[in-house]
């Protein structure tokens, strides 16, 4: 099952070729459904490990694009053509965005429309909320390295759990798993549920503890620790503690929501905690 899931989304890839256009971005589409198998790992949902691994592909490529190539203002072109989701912003790009908007408008409406068919729901609005999301929060990072300011803790990690990604993965997991697609879920997913964002906060905090001694060194300022560092004032060892600390209170908070009654169906449930 995973070999054939993996055939067709290799296949995705190559067709869309963003990996041998855009030089200087990373290509990690072996790596996007191995952590996709990660999220979803049982045999009946290849559309989930399909769908996660592209969006993440797409993450890799798009997170590039705005920590290493890009400039300000084609960040902010970038994230108003994802917001407007309109086909004709690509006229107001840069060559090398035109080609990449392209491919994720396309992915999108083929997700959506592949949705529509065959459960009659049309989640696109939630699907292009969560780029809008995403961009926004990659935008913002730009922003905090561009003014070279070392932003408060809570300032950071209000923008840094979006810029995980989580968000994004887990409402095109939600809709790959869950077969009744249910008002109340979706009304809560589009804000963000607990359900959503704490594995989203470990995802970026052990994210940022694996990076966070070699980014200090570098003299990079946005990250977890380094954020706690100055906004407590205290060293890196004692910032390093207090992070593990978060992450262990918010698996805490998760496997009561798992062990609860909890508004979202069980199975997505447990795929959201896989994330983490």
């Amino acid at each position: 099952v995973y070999q054939r899931d993996l055939r067709e989304t290799s296949r995705w890839w190559r067709r869309v070729g963003l990996a041998t256009k855009l030089h200087f971005a990373r290509d990690r589409l072996i790596e996007s459904f191995y952590w996709a198998v990660g999220v979803a790992f049982e045999p009946q949902y290849s559309d989930c490990r399909i769908s996660v691994a592209k969006m993440f592909s797409f993450v890799t490529i798009i997170d590039d694009i705005y920590d290493v190539y890009g400039t300000l203002d084609e960040f902010e072109l970038f994230t108003d053509a994802v917001e407007r989701w309109d086909v004709s912003a690509i006229d107001d790009l840069p060559d090398y965005m035109k080609l990449c908007f392209l491919a994720l408008y396309n992915t999108i409406n083929e997700i959506a429309y592949d949705n529509l068919k065959e459960k009659g729901e049309n989640i696109l609005p939630y699907l292009t909320k969560a780029w809008a999301d995403l961009c926004n929060a990659f935008l913002q990072e730009a922003k905090f390295l561009y003014n070279k300011s070392t932003p408060t803790f809570d300032d950071y990690f209000g923008n840094a759990w979006k810029s995980s990604s989580g968000p994004l993965q887990l409402v095109y997991a939600y809709f790959a798993v869950v077969q009744n697609i249910k008002k109340e879920e979706t009304e809560n997913l589009q804000k963000y549920h607990d359900i959503i964002s704490w594995p989203s906060y470990i995802f970026r905090l052990c994210n940022d503890l694996a990076s966070a001694s070699a980014e200090i060194a570098r003299g990079e300022t946005a990250n977890s620790v380094s954020c706690y560092m100055r906004t407590k004032g205290i060293s890196e060892e004692l910032a390093t503690e207090s992070v593990m600390n978060l992450i262990d209170e918010t698996w805490k908070k998760m496997n009561k929501e798992k062990l609860g009654d909890s508004l979202f169906a069980k199975h997505f449930v447990e795929t959201a905690i896989n994330l983490a």
